[in-house]
């Protein structure tokens, strides 16, 4: 694959219709471009923590070190928790929205209980 094909498939529409999750669609779109950008920077997050493993245990990087990394299970341990931290700093303001909803409403085994209790 060329360069140019790459940058091609990079930008290519994925098949069916996109998914709206909100009214104005230039939102959706800013939603796309933000998680994409967010995917971009776990990459090199992942390949940072390569280069500073490998630092550490030869004091040399060599491209095709990095590109022949494997982590060992503390690794991909510490990789996976740093994932979640990341995803969850991202999603922090939707999350808070979240829980101050299910503070607010009832939840349905309330609804519930309350309706029979009428």
């Amino acid at each position: 694959m060329s360069d140019f094909d790459a940058i091609v498939l990079a930008g290519a529409k994925a098949k069916g219709k996109r998914p709206a999750y909100f009214d104005e669609p230039a939102v959706d779109r800013l939603l796309s471009m933000v998680l994409a950008l967010a995917g971009e920077v776990a990459v090199l997050k992942e390949r940072h923590d390569t280069v500073e493993r490998l630092l550490d245990a030869h004091g040399v990087v060599r491209r095709a070190d990095i590109e022949a990394f494997k982590p060992d299970r503390d690794a991909a341990y510490g990789r996976g928790l740093m994932h979640r931290e990341f995803v969850a700093r991202i999603f922090r303001g939707v999350q808070q929205d979240m829980e101050a909803l299910a503070e607010q409403e009832p939840s349905v085994e309330d609804v519930s209980r309350e309706l029979r209790e009428t």
